[in-house]
Order: structure tokens, then C-alpha cells, then sequence
């Protein structure tokens, strides 16, 4: 048998958001790797000289900014859109049977073999 107009929505696990935690944790992660990397541009401008310690200033002074932004930057991910059956389209979807119910007694000392 089969059920015929099943028309409800159905939801998908892949719509589902990222996890609070995990979430909070690669900001947390991206905020962390930024400022390594200014840390280490800020200790370089007392090794480099010329342009590389001009770009290693600017670098220093701007992560700080760009690692906020990458912070505060929450997960948005785009669900996949699906195409819905037209509503006067009808589903058959299979129905399970009852099946055979086997009667009998377990074996505790059976190993398998």
C-alpha cells in the first residue's frame, strides 16, 4: 500500500545551522591565528629594514581590525534550495508491511558457529 497527496515539508539535516559552540570556536580560532600574526609582524619591524618593515607597521596596525571583524563574522551558510513537488503532484510513498514473525528461543551458549 501506498500513501497518495502526502504533501507536508520536509526538513533536511543539512539545513540545520552549525552548532553554538563549534561556531564560537573557529572565531575564536581565526581572532587567534590574526593576532599571532600581528604579533609576530610587530616583533619582525625590529629585524627588517626597507619595504618589509613598512609592510610589517602596517600589518601590525591593521589586523587588530580585521581580526574583529573576523571574530564577530558568525557562520552563515546558504541552505541548499530544493525543488518542492507542485501541490497537485501526488507522492506514492511504500508503506512497510507487517512480515512474518519467527517464534522460537534463544540460544545463550550459541558462539556463532
Amino acid at each position: 500500500m501506498a500513501r497518495k497527496g502526502r504533501t507536508e515539508d520536509v526538513t533536511v539535516i543539512t539545513d540545520a545551522p552549525m552548532a553554538h559552540s563549534d561556531d564560537l570556536e573557529m572565531r575564536q580560532r581565526r581572532y587567534a591565528i590574526t593576532m599571532i600574526i600581528r604579533t609576530t609582524c610587530f616583533f619582525m619591524i625590529f629585524f627588517v629594514h626597507g619595504w618589509a618593515r613598512v609592510v610589517c607597521v602596517g600589518l601590525a596596525a591593521i589586523l587588530p581590525a580585521i581580526g574583529v571583524v573576523l571574530a564577530n563574522a558568525r557562520e552563515n551558510r546558504t541552505p541548499p534550495q530544493q525543488q518542492a513537488p507542485a501541490p497537485s503532484e501526488t507522492v506514492e510513498m511504500p508503506m512497510l508491511t507487517s512480515g512474518h514473525v519467527i517464534r522460537g528461543e534463544v540460544d545463550p551458549h550459541w558462539d556463532g558457529r
